[in-house]
């Protein structure tokens, strides 16, 4: 049985790390694509785990052989997520769990229109900004410029599948889980993966 895969995308600040993250915590059947990026490493992050860390020479080689289901710049630094890497774990039926951009999105959907897009959601601008501020980790001007740019971002929501606003992180991750089960219990997956069940009542 091939695996789902789901597409999470919010702007930066919606806590779709975090979401991601926990979701992994609680359903063991669902993995995280791990994308190359040419951004240097933030305190804490490991290579390999949050993401391949890579120059922009090696970067641009990758992009010339066609290794990159989808590839953006984002905040002055390339992003990238492996196309082998993807269809390898959903033959083995494994799920697939993208945290992209909507220009990646897009760029999946292309490929793999069967993808569930997930849209994470701020309850509003000046929680965003908040949050923001609260990692201490950019400048007031960094963090001008990831807000003017998620005003953009938040324009595309109407081209995913499902929106979950993250006010509270809980209920936040219920959603998350919600969407993950319901694809689940999709009829197709449902018939193949109880295959006799279905023989016997049918």
């Amino acid at each position: 049985m091939t695996g789902h895969l789901y597409i999470v995308t919010a702007p930066s600040g919606a806590g779709k790390t975090t979401l991601v993250r926990l979701l992994l915590e609680n359903d063991p059947g669902i993995r995280v694509s791990v994308s190359d990026t040419t951004r240097a490493a933030r305190a804490g992050e490991r290579d390999g785990i949050e993401y391949h860390f890579v120059g922009v020479p090696e970067f641009l080689d990758k992009v010339r052989d066609g290794a990159f289901i989808e590839w953006a710049e984002v905040h002055g630094n390339y992003y990238g997520t492996s196309r082998s890497g993807i269809e390898t774990a959903l033959h083995a039926g494994q799920d697939v769990i993208l945290e992209i951009d909507w220009q990646g999105a897009q760029q999946v959907r292309r490929l793999f229109p069967a993808a569930i897009g997930v849209f994470i959601l701020p309850p509003s601008v000046d929680e965003l900004e908040r949050r923001l501020c609260a990692r201490a980790t950019d400048t007031a001007g960094t963090i001008a410029r990831r807000v003017a740019a998620a005003r953009e971002e938040m324009r595309h929501v109407g081209e995913f599948d499902y929106v979950i606003i993250n006010d509270d992180l809980q209920r936040a991750l219920q959603d998350l889980l919600a969407v993950v089960v319901a694809a689940r219990l999709c009829y197709a997956d449902q018939r193949q993966r109880h295959s006799i069940l279905f023989s016997a009542l049918l």
